[in-house]
C-alpha cells in the first residue's frame, strides 16, 4: 500500500504533445502528489528542467523524438482512453509505461515511485 502522506516534491515532470484537457487533468493530479511540472514549450523551463519523468502523447511523431531526447528518463504515454493496442505500441517503442484518464493520485504516485525513483537511484549510483 502506498503511503498517501509521502511527499514527492523532489520529482519533476515534463509534458509533451498532450491535449489541453489531458494536460490540465494530469497537472492537477500530479500537483496533488507535490510533483513539480515544467512546461517544455517555454524556453526558460526547457533550459533549466531536467525532468525525472516525462508524460507524452502516444502519437509517433511526438513519442519518437521524446524517447530520443530523454534516453535516460522514463517516458509515460498518456491517453484519453485505455487502449491495449496503444499501450503495447508505446511499450514496444520504448516507453516506460502508459496511463489513461481519469488520473488518480494513487496511480500517479505509483508511477513516480516506480519510474522516477529508479531513475534517481541510477543517477546517484
Amino acid at each position: 500500500m502506498l503511503d498517501s502522506n509521502k511527499t514527492h516534491n523532489n520529482y519533476k515532470a515534463s509534458f509533451f504533445g498532450l491535449e489541453k484537457v489531458l494536460s490540465t487533468a494530469l497537472s492537477d493530479a500530479l500537483t496533488l502528489c507535490n510533483c513539480l511540472i515544467f512546461n517544455q514549450n517555454q524556453q526558460q523551463d526547457r533550459d533549466r528542467a531536467r525532468p525525472d519523468i516525462v508524460f507524452c502523447s502516444p502519437a509517433p511523431d511526438v513519442l519518437q523524438p521524446v524517447l530520443q531526447r530523454f534516453k535516460h528518463t522514463p517516458v509515460v504515454v498518456v491517453s484519453r482512453l485505455p487502449e491495449v493496442d496503444g499501450w503495447l505500441d508505446a511499450l514496444e517503442a520504448g516507453a516506460a509505461d502508459y496511463c489513461a484518464a481519469p488520473f488518480e493520485p494513487t496511480q500517479l504516485r505509483w508511477l513516480l515511485d516506480t519510474h522516477a525513483r529508479a531513475r534517481k537511484a541510477l543517477a546517484a549510483a
